[in-house]
């Protein structure tokens, strides 16, 4: 078996659950390949590294994700299409995505050994734009949500909206957000946008800070095709794709659509999508029930 180990080494938290998930790994037997910054950090030459998608050796068994939620977002630029499930460690706070605590790496590596997890297909967002920067062609993909924002102003921007090329409405808000099912538990949830079940095939559109109050999120069929287009009193307006954030000339056309596969998300038998949200939102343990 093979793993890949991937983190920004933030803090000393994340530095300790690195370390630890390496020993452990050798204490097992198991090949590892580390992202070329841990090999730095540990000044080692002896270990096996990647430094990009394309020497990331499909041969990998288990992706390592080590850090937050943006840690494991940020793996996707490495992860791609090759299919390798990938697991969170969580070091940081919430830990939507990254579910795995440090305490529990060594079970998570004998569950990987005895192929005791299952995989959960996550949708991908992919954005086309006419001539787009060099940065957005390479990699246009989203795990959590595409968003467009105003920029260098505090008026708001109107988001001219369509679904399959038929228009359904222009938003004057300070932002618009595209977002999976994966991120529906982040951005559009924080502007009033629902819950939604990985596995129901499904887009949420959330304006943010809508001026009409009629102006409510929207939950579409992942296989539609979504078209923003933004007007604007700047010349220009921000286009994130997750913790990714480009500038795009105002009044291009935004064309955002389910990419052609999907993330693997790996999880232990014993976790699910719903423990995550009893646990993180703590539902259930309000004394008042």
């Amino acid at each position: 078996m093979k793993i890949a180990v991937y983190s920004s080494l933030q803090d000393e938290a994340c530095q300790q659950t690195v370390r630890y998930l390496l020993e452990s790994a050798h204490s097992m037997g198991i090949a590892v390949t580390c992202y070329e910054k841990i090999c730095t950090w540990l000044k080692s030459q002896s270990l096996s590294s990647f430094s990009g998608h394309t020497d990331l050796g499909k041969d990998t068994d288990v992706f390592f994700s080590v850090g937050g939620d943006g840690t494991l977002l940020r793996s996707l630029e490495l992860i791609r299409d090759t299919e390798i499930p990938v697991i969170g460690v969580n070091t940081g706070r919430l830990g939507f995505l990254a579910t795995l605590q440090a305490d529990d790496i060594q079970i998570a590596l004998q569950a990987f050994v005895d192929r005791q997890y299952r995989i959960e297909k996550r949708t991908l967002l992919e954005v086309e734009i006419e001539d787009a920067s060099a940065n957005l062609t390479a990699f246009p993909l989203a795990l959590n949500e595409v968003g467009v924002s105003r920029k260098n102003t505090t008026s708001m921007i109107t988001v001219h909206t369509k679904i399959n090329g038929e228009p359904l409405n222009s938003y004057w808000a300070d932002g618009f957000i595209v977002s999976t099912p994966t991120g529906s538990t982040g951005y559009s949830l924080s502007n009033g946008g629902p819950i939604i079940d990985p596995n129901s095939k499904s887009l949420v559109l959330t304006p943010i800070a809508p001026h009409n109050l009629n102006a409510r999120p929207l939950v579409i069929s992942d296989d539609d095709v979504v078209e923003l287009r933004v007007s604007s009193r700047e010349d220009a307006h921000l286009l994130s794709l997750d913790s990714r954030i480009h500038t795009i000339a105002t009044g291009q056309e935004i064309r955002i659509q389910k990419a052609a596969f999907p993330l693997h998300l790996a999880r232990l038998n014993d976790d699910s999508y719903y423990k995550t949200l009893r646990n993180k939102l703590h539902w259930g343990k309000d004394r008042r029930n």
